[in-house]
């Protein structure tokens, strides 16, 4: 996945010296570049993500005024804004880690570990793992699509295959009725016509019906012997 030139992320934390660092460590990452936001509590967070604002990635800390960073996290799925997340913590508790990840967190990040590249290279896995997610969904949503609207094409040559066949067979019989009688040339040759017609709309019809829906590249070799 190509990721944008300039990604756009939104720290949800209160620690000026974290975000000191954060920045430094984004600035000097070679290859991309950080556009970073910050917001020191969740509710002013949630008006920046309730007014559309257009955020790659968010960072959220637990230890936050007011709401903590799981009560944040929770908000913003309970809204269905599907942004991908890293929680932030300071501590080595993992059971916030585990409760994170119950609300779609992409990943747990402790602050003293976030050094070096390690934080860039983070969020940058991260986006392209859940652009691949996406893509792949999309995908999935796609062949659904096309799998429903085969069905749907089937079910309809199957209606209009047996519509077809019971009007036509009783045409053939009643041919066959009038054929046993005493005719003159000009009926007999009426009706050997409309029994030519019938026999070709029945081959359409039994070609209509033998139609392969399936894909090509889906169908084993020995089927299409």
């Amino acid at each position: 996945m190509t990721l944008p030139e300039t990604i756009t992320l939104l720290f949800i934390d209160d620690d000026p010296g974290y975000m000191a660092v954060a920045q430094h460590l984004l600035s000097k990452y070679p290859g991309k570049k950080f556009e970073i936001l910050w917001k020191q509590n969740g509710q002013d967070a949630m008006e920046m993500l309730r007014a559309d604002f257009h955020i790659d990635l968010l960072l959220i800390d637990y230890y936050l005024p007011g709401m903590n960073g799981l009560e944040v996290t929770r908000l913003i799925r309970d809204e269905n804004i599907e942004i991908p997340i890293i929680f932030l913590t300071s501590s080595r508790d993992f059971r916030l880690a585990i409760e994170a990840m119950k609300y779609g967190v992409e990943d747990y990040l402790l602050k003293d570990e976030a050094v070096d590249s390690v934080l860039p290279r983070t969020i940058i896995n991260i986006l392209e793992r859940v652009g691949l997610k996406r893509r792949i969904a999309e995908q999935v949503k796609t062949d659904l699509i096309a799998q429903k609207q085969t069905e749907a094409i089937k079910a309809l040559v199957v209606t209009v295959c047996h519509e077809f066949n019971n009007p036509l067979a009783a045409i053939k019989i009643s041919t066959d009725i009038l054929l046993r009688k005493e005719l003159g040339q000009e009926e007999k040759a009426l009706i050997a016509g409309l029994n030519d017609s019938i026999e070709l709309v029945e081959k359409e019809i039994n070609r209509l019906r033998d139609i392969n829906f399936e894909k090509p590249e889906l169908r084993r070799e020995g089927d299409a012997e």
